[in-house]
């Protein structure tokens, strides 16, 4: 195992056409800017799932492949390390009757091969896991030797709600530091996009958002909740005496081997203070257009929006649906040398070199309105609001789209064509709108079934006659369908990862004509869909059919119309 493996094992994903020209391109570029390039990295460009990437680690290296089952079967080994350097190395330690062995995820990692066999006293062997499964048996042997947790009732009376200074140094000892910090590396593990804390008469509630919808997990041990409610207000520099009125703040951290922007909203309640962690990797990989989920025809069409010099395209839907996702792909393909970019978002989610990027502050006046006026003023190629909110920066926008800029903004609409009615109500003209609107982009997040436990479904005569809205989607009996199963990897859910459905409405010359004050969406949807849009719910099913996702879970997100 030599320095540089890493970049050859690129090389070899590259002529196994395993990492598109690209993707290998864009490595390049990150690492220039991280200063390496790590097997994760490699594994994130590419479309291998992580069972196949380790078979292509163990093929490339020469050593032997260890599977999730054997991994819990093993006898663990993971008292004798500390969790931080578990997860930040992303090693699974354990004994076979022959010695020590150590599962890992990526072998070119030889600081951590030789810690490990300093902990251990002895040589080790070396055996390729996926990421996946090392992290799913770290989870789930970490979690068995847990201390049992202390009643927080009796620990209550040794601790006065009014002492403020005892509570600041409660929120800095090291038990409820330890408990914060590992609070946000299960959270990074657990791929949770925020952290749920709750307090009821009961006693602390955690949980975290995985996948779009909420994961309970268990609460930290022998912690008080005012006290790891207010380690984290001090994260995020709040007041810890302010427990009347609601609070945001924000803190810049590096939890194990990740980045993270945290946003913090904290909130009175019954029982105390309720607060929620919004997580925000920095490195969030690469921004691919084509990894968003769209259609063959729909990536085509946005390919071509993409190359208009101005004009208007709006994303649409609710929060959580993954329209900022879709902004920054949509940016990374135009940010390049000869544009000039600038971005007005709340928050900032995504850091893109070479683009400038502003964040709101309305408490000193920097609205997406006020920013907007100065944009005009910066000679920019591209413009991107994060999302119209009301009728200034709705008239701005447009007319900076008409005076030569392509604007890329956002809208909460139900459908993409009910953005047309939404900016007329906001006072945008008609005639104005016809004239730079190019197109609006609908879009909802499903979640994904597990590779790993997915079964085969037959829809049958007796499941259209149950459940009506089948017939409704166009599905028949006889049609192979695939539906949720449970596994490790997953947690039992059935589904791993969110994927985008779409639906694209672009402004054809027969749509641009129902432009007017008397507009129906309705019937501007009926022109889309004659042109050949594909609504959200057609692209939900044809997932379905795909085998991506499941019919519950496209019911779930869109609407039969």
């Amino acid at each position: 195992m030599t320095e540089g493996k890493p970049e050859q094992f690129r090389e070899y994903l590259f002529g196994k056409h395993l990492l598109s020209t690209g993707a290998a391109l864009k490595l390049n570029n990150q690492r220039l800017e991280a200063g390496e390039i790590s097997l994760r990295m490699l594994w994130e460009s590419t479309d291998l799932p992580a069972d196949n990437f380790a078979e292509e680690v163990a093929r490339f290296w020469g050593i032997p492949r260890i599977q999730l089952p054997d991994l819990l079967a093993a006898t663990s080994l993971v008292e004798r390390f500390s969790k931080r350097f578990l997860r930040e190395t992303m090693v699974f330690p354990f004994h076979s009757g022959n010695g020590f062995k150590l599962a890992m995820a990526d072998p070119s990692h030889v600081a951590a091969i030789r810690a490990a066999e300093i902990v251990l006293n002895a040589p080790i062997e070396i055996a390729i896991a996926s990421f996946e499964d090392i992290e799913t048996a770290l989870e789930e042997r970490l979690e068995t030797h847990e201390t049992a947790p202390a009643d927080l009732h009796e620990a209550a009376p040794a601790h006065s709600e009014d002492d403020i200074d005892r509570l600041r140094d409660l929120a800095s000892g090291a038990p409820v530091v330890r408990a914060v910090n590992e609070l946000l590396e299960i959270a990074i593990e657990q791929r949770a996009s925020d952290i749920h804390i709750e307090p009821f008469r009961s006693g602390l509630a955690i949980r975290m958002r995985i996948d779009g919808l909420l994961r309970t997990m268990p609460s930290p041990a022998g912690v008080l909740p005012q006290a790891l409610i207010s380690r984290i207000k001090i994260l995020a520099a709040l007041n810890i005496a302010e427990r009347r009125l609601p609070q945001d703040g924000a803190a810049r951290m590096r939890v194990g081997r990740a980045d993270l922007d945290v946003r913090v909203a904290t909130m009175p309640t019954q029982y105390g203070e309720s607060c929620v962690v919004r997580l925000l990797p920095r490195d969030r990989g690469l921004l691919d257009v084509a990894k968003l989920g769209l259609s063959s025809a729909d990536e085509k069409l946005l390919g071509r929006l993409l190359t208009l010099p101005h004009g208007m395209i709006i994303l649409t839907g609710p929060t959580g649906s993954g329209k900022t996702t879709t902004l920054a792909a949509m940016l990374s393909v135009l940010n390049e040398k000869t544009r000039k970019i600038l971005t007005i978002e709340d928050p900032v989610e995504y850091e893109i070199s070479g683009i400038n990027q502003t964040q709101v502050k309305p408490s000193i006046g920097l609205t997406f309105a006020s920013a907007m006026r100065a944009f005009v003023r910066q000679d920019p190629d591209v413009i991107m609001v994060g999302e119209i909110r009301d009728p200034e920066t709705a008239h701005i926008a447009v007319h900076a789209a008409l005076t030569g800029h392509l604007v890329l903004t956002t809208l909460h609409t139900e459908t993409a064509a009910a953005a047309v009615p939404r900016l007329l109500d906001l006072g945008v003209e008609a005639f104005l709108l016809k004239s730079v609107l190019r197109a609006v982009i609908g879009q909802r997040l499903v979640r994904v079934l597990c590779d790993r436990c997915k079964t085969r479904r037959i829809i049958s005569e007796a499941d259209l006659a149950a459940d009506p809205r089948l017939v409704m989607l166009g599905l028949k009996a006889g049609e192979n369908l695939h539906q949720a199963g449970s596994c490790e990897r997953c947690g039992g859910t059935g589904y791993r990862g969110r994927t985008g459905v779409y639906e694209c409405l672009e402004m054809t010359e027969k749509v641009r004509s129902l432009v007017g004050p008397e507009i129906d969406s309705d019937a501007l949807d009926r022109a889309a869909i004659q042109a050949g849009m594909t609504t959200m719910i057609d692209d939900a099913i044809a997932k379905c059919r795909a085998g991506v996702t499941s019919t519950a879970e496209a019911l779930r997100v869109t609407t039969v119309r």
